[in-house]
């Protein structure tokens, strides 16, 4: 199956947070947070929305920070994505 987003919505898969501190304390699954860089997998249009123009910032397979709770999280094809709007998406990471 293939996501297309409507809107100005994104689809994003989220990226492993590392398992070891810089010092290489091993971390343990309860101490972890949860992570908030991601991988953009499909773009919406874009479009008017609400009354406004609407202009996609983002790419697919940018890197992104995303607001901690935001989005639907979703499982197909054995694998988790996130499907959230463009306004959730913090920063693009170069």
């Amino acid at each position: 199956m293939k996501l297309r987003p409507l809107g100005d919505r994104v689809v994003i898969k989220k990226v492993e947070a590392e398992e070891t501190t810089k010092s290489g304390i091993v971390l343990p699954g309860t101490a972890k947070e949860k992570p908030q860089v991601a991988e953009i997998i499909a773009v919406g249009p874009g479009g008017v929305i609400d009354g406004k123009e609407v202009k996609m910032e983002v790419k697919v397979g940018d890197k992104v920070i995303f607001s901690k709770y935001s989005g639907n999280e979703i499982k197909m094809d054995g694998e988790e994505y996130t499907i959230l709007k463009q306004d959730d998406l913090l920063a693009i990471v170069e």
